[in-house]
């Protein structure tokens, strides 16, 4: 049985992602047939739900580890999950 990578989500969000831009500039380009097009959004569709699944997974992690001292987690004023901005680290 395999270790689960830590880093596994990031690194699916991170492919997807660079494969999104690719897809987004081809069906920019010209001379892309209406066929190609369909295929590419497919697969753009596709791309995008599992990128929204990692950014969800990763907004509820960060509320996971915002918790107050009593366990519960820290509301803000509109009686939301509090969240804290995090940033990937630059890509080399």
């Amino acid at each position: 049985m395999s270790t689960p990578n830590p880093n596994g989500d990031a690194a699916n969000f991170e492919t997807a992602f660079t494969r999104l831009e690719a897809i987004l500039e081809r069906m920019n380009s010209p001379g892309i047939t209406l066929d190609e097009s369909l295929k590419l959004f497919e697969e753009a569709d596709k791309l995008i739900n599992s990128c929204n699944k990692s950014l969800n997974d990763a907004e509820r992690k960060v509320e996971t580890l915002i918790k107050n001292r009593n366990g519960d987690v820290a509301l803000g004023p509109d009686q939301q999950p509090m969240t804290q901005n995090f940033s990937l680290p630059p890509r080399s």
